[in-house]
C-alpha cells in the first residue's frame, strides 16, 4: 500500500511537506511514456525508503557527467 510506502520513506525526510515536493520533482524527472504515473511514484517512494533522497542528491551532483563530444568538420 501506498500508506507504507510513505511511512517508510519519512525515515529519511522528516518533513511531510518537503516528501511531497521531492517526491514530485523525483517523479517528473524518472517517470517514462507508456507507463503508469502510479507505478512511478510507487518506485520513487521505494527509494526514498531504502536511501536518504538529499544523499543521492548529492551523490548525483558529485559524479562527472560526460558529454559527447562533436566531431569537427574541415571547411
Amino acid at each position: 500500500m501506498r500508506s507504507e510506502l510513505i511511512f517508510g520513506a519519512l525515515t529519511h525526510v522528516s518533513n511531510r511537506y518537503q516528501l511531497c515536493q521531492l517526491a514530485s520533482k523525483a517523479t517528473r524527472k524518472l517517470h517514462k511514456p507508456n507507463t503508469r504515473l502510479q507505478d512511478t511514484m510507487n518506485e520513487v517512494l521505494v527509494r526514498f525508503r531504502e536511501q536518504s533522497p538529499a544523499a543521492a542528491a548529492l551523490a548525483a551532483r558529485q559524479e562527472p557527467v560526460s558529454l559527447p563530444q562533436q566531431q569537427r568538420r574541415a571547411a
